[in-house]
């Protein structure tokens, strides 16, 4: 009797041990996985760049795991943050042992890559863009190898083919010709080059 007592408490507290387990996982806030690619970018070749395609970009201006980057300049340059306890994550092409954080003065952690804090820029819009690039002579993205990118994005060539030919061919040929022929013959007795017949009564038309 005092043996099936025993099994049924040790079944009842399996059971509610099981179930706080289950609630506990379940309550748990999943991690963010923070993901470090590699791509080729068209203007900058092989890059490193986040989980969602934005180039990644390195201070120049700071040394191995030491941030400057705080207040307006974050707000610009966004660092690349890690859920606290988590690690970064390398994609393909990103070599892990290069990874690693650094503590930012707020606390929180930010990913670096062979020590070099990463941070994205507010600039890019979109997967491919590196508008950072080169931005005040100290931002640049960074090789798979942890190398430093110096060169330099080409601006967009909008092809704005203005082929407007104003070709002013208004030919003005003035070719008025003022032909001024008014033969004004004075037949007249006047003074008008025909002949004086006051002093010569003879001449011609006088008669």
């Amino acid at each position: 009797m005092g043996l099936r007592v025993l099994r049924v408490r040790l079944a009842a507290i399996a059971t509610v041990t099981a179930f706080a387990v289950a609630a506990a996982v379940a309550g748990a806030a999943p991690v963010s996985l923070t993901v470090v690619h590699s791509a080729q970018n068209s203007a900058l070749g092989k890059i490193l760049v986040s989980a969602s395609g934005r180039t990644l970009y390195h201070d120049a201006s700071e040394r191995k795991n030491v941030v400057k980057c705080l207040g307006s300049c974050a707000s610009q340059w966004p660092p690349l943050l890690v859920a606290a306890g988590a690690k970064p994550v390398p994609g393909p092409g990103v070599t892990a042992s290069l990874l690693g954080t650094v503590t930012r003065p707020d606390g929180k952690l930010q990913v670096t890559y062979a020590g070099l804090p990463l941070y994205l820029f507010a600039g890019d819009a979109k997967a491919g863009d590196a508008k950072g690039q080169g931005v005040g002579g100290i931002w640049h993205a960074l090789t798979p190898s942890g190398a430093i990118v110096t060169k330099a994005v080409k601006a967009s060539s909008g092809t704005t083919s203005g082929s407007g030919s104003t070709s002013g061919s208004g030919s003005s040929s003035g070719t008025g010709s003022t032909s001024g022929s008014s033969s004004s013959t004075g037949t007249g007795g006047g003074t008008g080059g025909g002949t004086d017949c006051a002093t010569n009564p003879g001449g011609y038309g006088c008669m």
